[in-house]
């Protein structure tokens, strides 16, 4: 198979243009093209015969080894430590490979992605001659067709069938079937004829030689598209992020209402708004807008009217900022609780126990399963939520004891509203005597009757008849947190 019935995808125009923002790095300068090293034909040794040829063939693939290599190491710091490895997903999808980190597969995969990257360039280069109005008929052409879908959507599926065949198929053809050749010359020119068998073989589409032009170019146009990406990522971020990360929360929360207006209208009008008309507007006007002599005319326009105006625009947005968005100065607070629990000693004394975040009261999912409160023996040793502060340096007794008991609808204690503002378990003869459910006892009669008949202790808010208590014992404190900041480095 001759060579002229292998195609390969590279941009052999001009080079992919580097973007330069303002305010962005300018990219190092490049090295000038020698044909020395892109030349495909010429080894770094001459020799002759089959040996001659190996020995060649190894030296060039390790000097495009070293090359890769040395690439690589510019990017990737290889140090002693060893490179951090994943685990293999569980589950995974089956059949796919996902080999960790390994730089002679990165080396090996970067040489056959940047011989293959060449139709990315190619169609790069197309669009960027399409819309720079290199060929003013192609472009008229292009937005011909942009009218025709706007204004008839329905048109849209037929453009990737089109492409495919006018594009594809119908080139495909004319190359098996090559026209004849004739002179000007000659009295008969002979018209293109498609009738009869193949005459040259189909086209096939291979990679670039490594090492060779192409394979160069396409690494000019990878370096020169690696540098656009850093520039629009960092000019996106430059333009984006410092107004919706609430570094200013006031521009922030301002963009957010406008959004959220946006959001609104969008809800209520979009199903009335003219979406052909303005599809088709800014289709011809982004594509107006690459020709020569209109970037000219904006470009002055620009530093004639818009440029001095900035300054005196932010500024008035800035003003309305200030004056319409009111930010909380002071940070959150809420109020924390901790309860301290007493038990009543064999000796009849209270002894303290421990501080806990629950009342422990009879009727706790705890008390009743008969596990040991817990928390801690100190005061000081309870501390804020995470992520809160003390915003007191002192807990406060909670002086409304009453309140916290009827708000999770205590039973079973005695509440001291006054003193101490201890809570007291009340004692019951009856479940100090018996666990687990307690049976209905059988009616009585005469003297037996009369001393069932004697009121029981109330297990609401009361005095114990006798004086005697429960167990147990708590009363509530609080103290006031705030929201503690989170360190940049931390964040």
């Amino acid at each position: 198979m001759d060579d002229y019935n292998v195609d390969v995808f590279v941009n052999r125009d001009d080079p992919i243009p580097t973007i330069v923002l303002d305010g962005s790095t300018p990219p190092r300068p490049r090295t000038p093209e020698t044909p020395a090293e892109h030349s495909d034909a010429e080894t770094p040794s001459v020799r002759k015969g089959l040996r001659g040829r190996f020995s060649a063939f190894k030296e060039k693939a390790r000097i495009q080894d070293q090359l890769v290599e040395k690439l690589l190491a510019q990017v990737v710091p290889i140090d002693d430590a060893q490179i951090p490895q994943d685990e293999p997903p569980k589950g995974g999808s089956p059949g796919v490979a996902r080999p960790n980190f390994n730089l002679t597969t990165m080396s090996n995969n970067f040489r056959r992605f940047n011989a293959r990257i060449g139709v990315v360039f190619v169609f790069q280069a197309r669009v960027e001659r399409l819309l720079s109005w290199r060929r003013p008929t192609h472009t008229l052409s292009f937005l011909a067709i942009y009218t025709f879908v706007c204004l008839d959507p329905y048109l849209l599926p037929l453009l990737p069938l089109t492409i495919l065949l006018i594009g594809v198929l119908i080139p495909s053809f004319v190359a098996r079937h090559p026209a004849a050749e004739f002179s000007l010359s000659s009295e008969q020119a002979i018209g293109y004829s498609p009738h009869g068998p193949p005459l040259a073989p189909a086209i096939q589409v291979k990679p670039v030689k490594e090492l060779s032009r192409d394979f160069f170019r396409n690494m000019r146009d990878l370096q020169n598209s690696m540098e656009d990406f850093s520039q629009l990522h960092d000019a996106i971020i430059r333009l984006v992020v410092p107004r919706t990360n609430f570094s200013d929360e006031a521009m922030s929360s301002a963009l957010f209402i406008v959004l959220f207006v946006a959001c609104l209208f969008m809800s209520i009008a979009s199903n009335v708004l003219p979406w052909r008309l303005i599809f088709l507007t800014l289709g011809w006007a982004v594509t107006c807008i690459g020709h020569p002599a209109i970037q000219r005319q904006l470009q002055t326009a620009h530093e004639k009217h818009i440029h001095p105006q900035e300054e005196k625009a932010r500024g008035w947005l800035e003003k309305w900022v200030e004056r319409d968005v009111i930010l909380d100065s002071a940070p959150e607070t809420r109020e924390v609780e901790i309860f301290e629990l007493q038990r009543l000693s064999s000796a009849g004394e209270w002894e303290p126990w421990l501080f806990s975040a629950s009342p422990y009261d009879p009727q706790s999912p705890s008390r009743i399963a008969g596990d040991r409160p817990v928390g801690t023996r100190f005061f000081e040793d309870v501390l804020p939520p995470k992520g809160w502060e003390w915003s007191e340096k002192k807990w406060a007794l909670d002086l409304w004891s009453r309140e916290w008991v009827e708000e999770r609808i205590i039973t079973g204690v005695e509440v001291e509203t006054e003193g101490e503002r201890w809570v007291y378990d009340i004692y019951d003869e009856q479940a100090a005597e018996k666990v687990g459910v307690v049976e209905q006892p059988t009616p009585a009669k005469g003297k037996d009757k009369a001393k069932a008949m004697v009121p029981k202790p109330s297990w609401e808010e009361g005095e114990d008849g006798d004086g005697r208590r429960g167990e147990w014992r708590r009363r509530r404190w609080v103290r006031l947190v705030k929201r503690k900041n989170i360190p940049e480095a931390t964040a």
